[in-house]
């Protein structure tokens, strides 16, 4: 919780700092109308890239599938959207990494995985917690038998 914290409250600080650095090689000017084109393109390829998502999970769902891949990345849209809306240069490659396809797809299947080892972990966790407790239920089968002598 601690780095986060210190992340939140050091990530501004790096943001102005750039700014300030762009600012004085290219001018005021062109920095501001440099973060104005981002906050442009990123709200365009927020309306682009989310709209096609939504369509190819609006294609799984009617083939009957569950649309996981598609909503990890409409996350990551979202998430890339609004990191291109904020001014700055940090947030822009951010936001830009989770927008464009290639990255968002590397993204994805990082955090798949991810999730999957939690899972795993947690899994593997109760399972020895109740191991320990003994509140494991035997192995059971029902079935019926007849007796032939």
């Amino acid at each position: 919780m601690r780095v986060f914290l210190l992340l939140f409250l050091l990530f501004p600080i790096l943001e102005l700092a750039l700014l300030i650095k762009v600012g004085g090689a290219i001018g005021v000017l062109p920095t501001l109308l440099l973060v104005i084109a981002t906050a442009i393109l990123g709200s365009v390829l927020l309306r682009v890239a989310g709209v096609a998502t939504a369509w190819r999970a609006r294609e799984r769902l009617a083939r009957g599938e569950l649309p996981e891949q598609e909503m990890l990345e409409g996350l990551l849209i979202a998430v890339g959207g609004g990191l291109l809306l904020l001014p700055g240069f940090i947030s822009d490659v951010l936001g830009l990494f989770c927008v464009l396809p290639f990255s968002r797809r590397l993204l994805v299947a990082k955090l798949r995985q991810r999730a999957a080892e939690q899972a795993m972990r947690q899994r593997a966790f109760a399972d020895d917690l109740a191991a320990r407790s003994g509140r494991t239920r035997p192995n059971v089968l029902d079935g019926e038998y007849e007796r032939r002598d």
